[in-house]
C-alpha cells in the first residue's frame, strides 16, 4: 500500500474525529451544560510566598492558561438587565398651556411698584425690610430740617404728632416698620456732626411712643450717631415725657443725658438753631400761639395783682 494514501486516509479520520471549533457562544440555551469557575484563593501579600500575587506559580503566561469556550456560563434571557428607570415622557400640550396661563406675567411696571412698597435696608449688619405702604400716612414724623454752624452739621426733626394712634389694630405693625424707617433714614442724614429737634407738642396722649420703643431706638442707633449727636433739644416739653426721661436717666449713658435740653416756645428754638428749612406742623404752631397767649395773660394778672 502506498504510505502516501495511507497519510491521507488517517488525517481524513483524524478530521472527521475532531470536533470543530465553537464559532460563535451558545445563546439560544441549546447547551444545557453550565460550569461554573471557582475563583482559587488568592494571598493578597506583596511578598512572594506560596499563594501570592507575586510568587512564581501565579506568574503563568497567557499560553499556560486552557479555558474551554464551550464551558463558559454565559447569560441566559431571564438574566438579562433591562432598564427601569424615568423614561423621557413628551409633555402634553394642554398640560403646558394650562401651566402658562396660569402663572401672571410679572410686567416692569408692577416690579417698580413692588420696590416702592418694600424697602431694604442694613441695620446693624442684617438686611430689614420696611413695608412702605403701612408707613405712608407717618413718613412725616422724621425730616431733615437743615444744618447748622459750619460743615455738614444736620438738624434732624422728630415731630411725635405724626405718629400713629394706639388704638389701631397694627399698631404694633406698623411701630416695627416705622421704627426701622427712623433708623435707616436717620443713617443716611447724618454725615457729621448732628442734633435731634424733638417736637413733642400738640401730641395727644395715645400717639406718644412707649417707653420701650423709644429705648429701642436709642439702642439700635449705630455708635457713630451716638458719638456725633451734639444735642437733643425737646420742644414743649409735657409733664409725661418729663418723667419718662426721669425714670430713663439710670438707664441711659451721663454724656447722653447732659445732651438734652427743654424749650417751651418756638421762639426760643429759632435762638439756637436756625429755623429756614426746619418743617413745623401747623397743629404745633397753632399750640405754641394758644401757649403764648397763656403766657401773656398770667403775666398781665401778675402785673395787675402786683
Amino acid at each position: 500500500m502506498d504510505i502516501s494514501f495511507n497519510e491521507t486516509v488517517l488525517n481524513s479520520n483524524a478530521a472527521e474525529m475532531r470536533p470543530e471549533p465553537p464559532n460563535s457562544l451558545d445563546l439560544d440555551g441549546s447547551n444545557p451544560r453550565r460550569i461554573k469557575l471557582i475563583a482559587p484563593n488568592i494571598n493578597l501579600s506583596l511578598d512572594q510566598s506560596e499563594g501570592s500575587l507575586l510568587s512564581d506559580d501565579n506568574l503563568d503566561t497567557p499560553d499556560e492558561i486552557d479555558i474551554n469556550v464551550d464551558d463558559l456560563e454565559t447569560p441566559d434571557e431571564a438574566d438579562s438587565f433591562e432598564y427601569t428607570g424615568h423614561e423621557e415622557q413628551p409633555v402634553s400640550k394642554e398640560i403646558s398651556q394650562d401651566a402658562s396661563d396660569s402663572i401672571p406675567e410679572y410686567t416692569a411696571e408692577e416690579e417698580r411698584e413692588d420696590n416702592k412698597l418694600w424697602r431694604t435696608v442694613v441695620i446693624g449688619d442684617q438686611e430689614q425690610r420696611i413695608d412702605m405702604k403701612a408707613i405712608e400716612p407717618y413718613k412725616k414724623v422724621i425730616s431733615h430740617g437743615g444744618y447748622y454752624g459750619d460743615g455738614l452739621n444736620a438738624i434732624i426733626v422728630f415731630a411725635a404728632c405724626f405718629l400713629p394712634d394706639s388704638s389701631r389694630t397694627d399698631y404694633h405693625y406698623v411701630m416695627e416698620n416705622l421704627f426701622l424707617y427712623v433708623i435707616s433714614t436717620l443713617e443716611l442724614m447724618v454725615a457729621e456732626d448732628y442734633m435731634v429737634v424733638y417736637l413733642n407738642g400738640a401730641t395727644p396722649r395715645r400717639r406718644m411712643p412707649g417707653l420701650g420703643w423709644m429705648k429701642r431706638c436709642y439702642q439700635m442707633i449705630d455708635r457713630r450717631l451716638r458719638k456725633n449727636l451734639k444735642s437733643f433739644i425737646i420742644v414743649h416739653p409735657s409733664w409725661f415725657i418729663r418723667t419718662i426721661l426721669a425714670v430713663t436717666r439710670p438707664f441711659i449713658s451721663s454724656k447722653f443725658s447732659s445732651k438734652i435740653q427743654y424749650v417751651s416756645t418756638l421762639a426760643e428754638l429759632s435762638e439756637l438753631i436756625p429755623m429756614e428749612y426746619v418743617n413745623i406742623p401747623e397743629s404745633i404752631v397753632k399750640l405754641d400761639e394758644e401757649l403764648r397767649e397763656e403766657s401773656a395773660n398770667v403775666d398781665m394778672k401778675l402785673n395787675e395783682n402786683s
